[in-house]
């Protein structure tokens, strides 16, 4: 059986990932905070029919190449695109961008915390912020029922003010804490814009907004994707074609089995 069959069928699986990649960055285009995932490949372990080096005749001279042939590609590994996001005006009190490195922390239902960029906040039925999936935000920040001008500044200072008091008067609710990993593409994505800590993304470092290099908050806006369409597009076609190439590969090795079948006939 021809080797170039298989080494064909793995460059097919190895292109049918990165499309899955690229339509999940598409499906992705409008979701706040998302960052783009890039598919990384390997090659496969090679066939060595003469190393390099080896001598090649009686001098003993080392030859300058080797003869070699690779068994295809797979799939090494996903990466998620740190980059930032464009910075949307939305004018809501509590939509919170994250304006440089730093994920907002929250509690998910089995108690571990999650980590997010999706800074579309609410205030849930007990007075607490939440994201959009219900995740309250930590550290916990209440909130009176009768808060008015909720202010977050970028440093992360909650104030607001409740109804009745003068218009000039302020009361602290809270401060909100980021927490910044070493390799951020180590968090493990869990859907529902939360990614979860791993042995590769290391220990979180959790301090206010602006310190130790985390970003700044900027309330009144939401991080759009990072997800580039044109680009997106542009690699689905290197994709497409690709496929279509490795394919082209199986029909001509299987064309070359007919021929060699037809001559022992």
């Amino acid at each position: 059986m021809l080797k170039s069959l298989y080494t064909s069928a793995t460059g097919m699986k190895a292109q049918q990932i990165m499309v899955d990649t690229i339509a999940n960055n598409i499906a992705n285009v409008n979701t706040a905070g998302f960052k783009r995932t890039q598919a990384t490949f390997e090659d496969l372990l090679y066939v060595t029919y003469k190393a390099p080096g080896l001598e090649r005749d009686a001098r003993e001279t080392p030859s300058p190449i080797g003869i070699q042939v690779g068994s295809g590609a797979k799939l090494s590994g996903t990466t998620r695109i740190y980059t930032p996001g464009v910075l949307e005006v939305t004018n809501r009190q509590l939509d919170i961008a994250i304006d440089g490195d730093g994920f907002l922390q929250v509690v998910l239902p089995d108690g571990t915390t999650g980590y997010t960029r999706d800074g579309h906040l609410h205030i849930n039925a007990d007075g607490k912020l939440v994201t959009s999936s219900g995740y309250v935000v930590w550290p916990e920040i209440p909130l009176p029922r009768d808060v008015q001008d909720i202010n977050v500044d970028a440093e992360g200072r909650v104030t607001g003010r409740v109804t009745g008091t003068a218009a000039d008067t302020t009361r602290d609710f809270g401060q909100l804490e980021l927490a910044k990993f070493i390799n951020p593409s180590g968090l493990q994505a869990v859907g529902g814009n939360v990614m979860k800590l791993t042995d590769a993304a290391g220990q979180p470092i959790l301090d206010n907004p602006g310190q130790q290099g985390i970003g700044f908050l900027k309330q009144g806006f939401i991080e759009r994707s990072n997800v580039e369409i044109v680009n997106e597009l542009v690699n689905l076609i290197v994709a497409q074609r690709a496929y279509e190439v490795n394919s082209r590969s199986i029909q001509a090795s299987d064309q070359m089995l007919s021929s060699a079948t037809s001559i022992v006939r």
